[in-house]
C-alpha cells in the first residue's frame, strides 16, 4: 500500500506535467499564427499603396475572421453599435425585406406583409444585384441590410432577377411601417385563418385578440385553424416560443443547443391551449425560416398540427450580440441554433410538410429559384444530414410526403386569396381533421 501511495504521489505531477505541456504547445501554435499575423499587419501598414489606419486594419480582420464562420455572423462598429443601443428613430425607414448572403449574392428570404417590399411584388428567392447602382457582390448581410435602410420617405433603387428571367429595376420607397404580426379573418364560414407574419413583443396578445374575435364572428362554431406560416422570417425568439405555446398544453416547445454538450436547454410549454382542442393546419413553405420553423416544428412533433406546403427554409442559428471592451463597437456570433423537441435538426435541412402541396402555378417556375440556409457558403451543418431517415420518434407522417426540392415560395399578394391552391387543399384537410375528431368522440 505504502509503494501504491508513493507511486499515485509521484504520478500526480508527471499527469500535470503533461496537461501542463499540452496546454503551452497548444499555447506556443497560437502564438506563432499570431506572429503570422503581425507579420502581415506591419506590412500592409508600411507596403499598402494607401495608407491604411492601424484601427481599420484591426477592424477588417475582425470582420473577416467573423466572415468565414458563417453568414450570420459579423462585426458591429463603434457607430452602428451605439445606434443600435439608441430609440428606433422614427424618421428611419425600410422597404421590408429579409435578405441572406448565397454565394455572395443578396438573396431575398422573403418580404414583410405590408411592406413596399411586397407591394412591389418582390418574391422570395429574388437576387438584388445592385443597391442604389452599387453592386452588393462581396458585401456582408450586415453591410447590405445597411445600405437598405435609410430616411422614411427616400426611395432605394434594386436590381434584382427572378429565376431564368431578365434583370429588372424596382424603385422603393422606404417606409417607418410596423409589422402586423396577427392578422385573423374567418374562411370557409366556420374556420379561422390567422396569417402570421412575424413574431415580436405584441404578437402573443394579438394572437388572443384574433382567435377571440373569430370566435365572435362565427357564434362560437369554429371547427378549426388554418396557421398560415408562408413567408415568415422569423422575429424574436421568445415571441415564437410563447406563440407556439399558446397552441400546445404540454411538452416540449424547443430544445436549444450550444457548444458544449452540457448547455443544452429544453422549453416546455404551460397548461392551456388558445384554440381548445380544434384541429390545426399550418401552412409552411420555402420563406418559412428561422423562429417560424421553430413554431412549425413543435406544433409537428406535438402532434398539434398537420404542416401543408413546401419544405421550409432551413436556419435555425442563435446569435448573440457581445461588446468589445473600450468601445471597440461589438460582434454578432453565432452561439447557438434550436432543434425540434424530438432532435431534429433544422439547420441546413428544414422541416419537411405532412403533406407536400405546391401550387400548379409554382411549379411552372424554374427550379433552384429558391434557395435555403444549407446553399449558403460557410452555413452550420446539420448533424442528421448524413442519412434522409427519420429518427425513431420523429411524429408519424412527418416524412412520408417529402416536399419536391427547391419548390419556390409563393408570393406574398397571392396568400388568402381567391387563387391560393394551399389554402383550398388546407380547407380540405381541416374538414376532414373535424369529421374524423367528432367521430372519434363518438
Amino acid at each position: 500500500m505504502r509503494r501504491f501511495a508513493i507511486a499515485i504521489v509521484m504520478s500526480v505531477p508527471l499527469f500535470a506535467g503533461g496537461v501542463f505541456a499540452q496546454q503551452k504547445a497548444g499555447k506556443d501554435e497560437v502564438y506563432e499564427e499570431l506572429n503570422l499575423f503581425d507579420q502581415a499587419f506591419e506590412r500592409i501598414r508600411q507596403d499598402a499603396v494607401d495608407p491604411v489606419t492601424d484601427a481599420k486594419l484591426i477592424e477588417s480582420a475582425i470582420a473577416g475572421m467573423l466572415s468565414a464562420l458563417d453568414p450570420h455572423s459579423s462585426f458591429i462598429d463603434e457607430a452602428a453599435f451605439k445606434a443600435s443601443q439608441t430609440p428606433a428613430n422614427d424618421d428611419g425607414g425600410t422597404p421590408g425585406l429579409a435578405v441572406t448572403i448565397q454565394n455572395g449574392q443578396l438573396q431575398v428570404i422573403s418580404p414583410e406583409d405590408g411592406s413596399p417590399a411586397a407591394r412591389a411584388g418582390i418574391r422570395p428567392g429574388d437576387v438584388i444585384f445592385t443597391i442604389d447602382n452599387e453592386l452588393v457582390y462581396d458585401l456582408t448581410l450586415a453591410e447590405a441590410e445597411h445600405k437598405l435602410r435609410g430616411p422614411a420617405g427616400s426611395e432605394v433603387q434594386l436590381t434584382l432577377r427572378r429565376g431564368a428571367e431578365k434583370p429588372i429595376d424596382v424603385t422603393l420607397k422606404r417606409e417607418a411601417y410596423k409589422l402586423q404580426t396577427v392578422v385573423g379573418r374567418v374562411e370557409a364560414g366556420n374556420i379561422g385563418y390567422l396569417r402570421i407574419a412575424g413574431f415580436d413583443g405584441g404578437t402573443q396578445a394579438a394572437l388572443a385578440a384574433a382567435v377571440q374575435d373569430l370566435r365572435q364572428k362565427t357564434g362560437n362554431k369554429l371547427i378549426g385553424f388554418i396557421l398560415d406560416m408562408r413567408n415568415n422570417p422569423g422575429g424574436v425568439f421568445d415571441a415564437a416560443v410563447a406563440l407556439a405555446d399558446a397552441f400546445i398544453d404540454k411538452g416540449d416547445i424547443v430544445v436549444v443547443k450550444g457548444r458544449k454538450p452540457t448547455s443544452v436547454k429544453r422549453i416546455s410549454a404551460t397548461p392551456g391551449d388558445v384554440a381548445n382542442g380544434l384541429p390545426l393546419v399550418a401552412l409552411v413553405n420555402g420563406g418559412t425560416a428561422r423562429e417560424a420553423e421553430l413554431v412549425a416544428g413543435a406544433l409537428q412533433d406535438n402532434h398539434r398540427a398537420v404542416l401543408l406546403g413546401s419544405k421550409t427554409f432551413g436556419e435555425s442559428s442563435i446569435e448573440s450580440v457581445i461588446p468589445l471592451s473600450d468601445g471597440g463597437g461589438a460582434i454578432r456570433l453565432t452561439t447557438a441554433r434550436f432543434t425540434t423537441p424530438s432532435g431534429r435538426e433544422i439547420q441546413g435541412k428544414g422541416l419537411d410538410p405532412d403533406l407536400a402541396v405546391t401550387s400548379l402555378k409554382l411549379a411552372r417556375l424554374a427550379q433552384g429559384q429558391m434557395r435555403r440556409e444549407a446553399d449558403l457558403p460557410g452555413a452550420l451543418k446539420n448533424p442528421d444530414q448524413a442519412s434522409d431517415k427519420p429518427p425513431a420518434d420523429a411524429p408519424p407522417g412527418a416524412t412520408t410526403t417529402p416536399a419536391p426540392a427547391e419548390a419556390p415560395a409563393v408570393a406574398t399578394e397571392d396568400m388568402g386569396s381567391a387563387s391560393d391552391e394551399q389554402l383550398v387543399q388546407a380547407i380540405d384537410v381541416l374538414r376532414g381533421l373535424s369529421v374524423f375528431n367528432r367521430r372519434a368522440a363518438g
